[in-house]
């Protein structure tokens, strides 16, 4: 396997595909990591010279934030947002949606599963 940043990319996908695989690399990022690293009709990983391989990794140790550095930048913005009390801030602290989206009916991959809740069953009285 082939590794870049850390990571060990997939050697039968496409080197576009297989860059995806990095943590801060997506669909524009890999073809442009791909294009200034000079390599041409997106072979598979395997199909890389060892050459090919060093340029592609010097192109994103050099112009991509990743992996490590990447995480720590997102974590720092979050918690600089919760140090100054904004209002993203206490959506963060609390584990809700932050770009106001409603949360009344939806927002249950943020919120988890549902929970009951004792005493809210409504029996009717005969």
């Amino acid at each position: 396997m082939a590794i870049v940043s850390g990571v060990n990319i997939p050697d039968n996908k496409r080197v576009e595909i297989s860059l995806q695989h990095v943590y801060g690399i997506g669909p524009y990022q890999a073809k442009d990591v791909v294009d200034k690293a000079g390599v041409t009709g997106n072979p598979r990983v395997r199909e890389l010279t060892e050459m090919d391989l060093t340029r592609i990794r010097e192109v994103v140790d050099r112009e991509k934030r990743v992996e490590g550095d990447l995480r720590r930048e997102i974590n720092m913005n979050i918690r600089r947002l919760i140090d100054i009390g904004s209002y993203r801030g206490s959506r963060h602290r609390r584990g809700l949606p932050v770009r106001g989206q409603r949360t009344k009916t939806n927002a249950r991959t943020k919120r988890g599963r549902r929970v009951p809740v004792a005493g809210r069953r409504h029996t009717t009285t005969k």
